[in-house]
């Protein structure tokens, strides 16, 4: 069993998201989020066994809106009221939070290591200091811009701790 874990190819992101939304995605290389972005950003934070942080994953209010109203098969018009409001609704948040449980199948690899999600931090809500570091952090990382078809396009970041 390896203690590395890998960065995920931006193809696997795009399947799983396009899989797991039912739409077509497009994903392109894109700039990481930034200091700014991350009191309406919608923050994932996993774990390993000895809950230790693993990977932060960061998508920003407009990827976070979109993909939560795909996945609830909901209107573009609530996800576009909420970016405009600059707050995650709540059946949005619902949405984004069983997204990034989903989303820690592109960490979990046969003969790696176990990762879960901890928690997910919605906008308005405080990040923990090492989540922000890790987040915000250069080295082992993907940043893509995600376009979700007849939703939209947001920022998608995934940082991973050093193993």
């Amino acid at each position: 069993m390896s203690d590395t874990l890998a960065v995920p190819a931006s193809l696997a992101v795009r399947n799983m998201l396009g899989d797991t939304l039912g739409r077509d995605v497009t994903v392109n290389v894109g700039n990481p989020l930034t200091q700014k972005d991350l009191p309406t950003a919608a923050v994932a934070i996993y774990v390993d066994a000895q809950n230790k942080v693993a990977a932060v994953l960061g998508m920003d209010l407009k990827l976070a809106a979109f993909a939560g109203a795909a996945l609830g098969l909901l209107p573009v018009g609530g996800a576009e009221d909420a970016i405009d409001d600059k707050e995650l609704y709540p059946n949005l948040a619902e949405n984004v939070g069983e997204l990034c449980n989903i989303l820690t199948g592109l960490l979990n690899k046969e003969g790696g290591p176990h990762i879960k999600l901890d928690r997910v931090v919605y906008p308005g809500e405080s990040l923990p200091n090492d989540a922000q570091s890790q987040l915000l952090a250069l080295g082992r990382r993907i940043d893509l811009s995600v376009e979700i078809a007849r939703y939209g396009t947001g920022t998608f970041s995934l940082s991973l701790a050093g193993f």
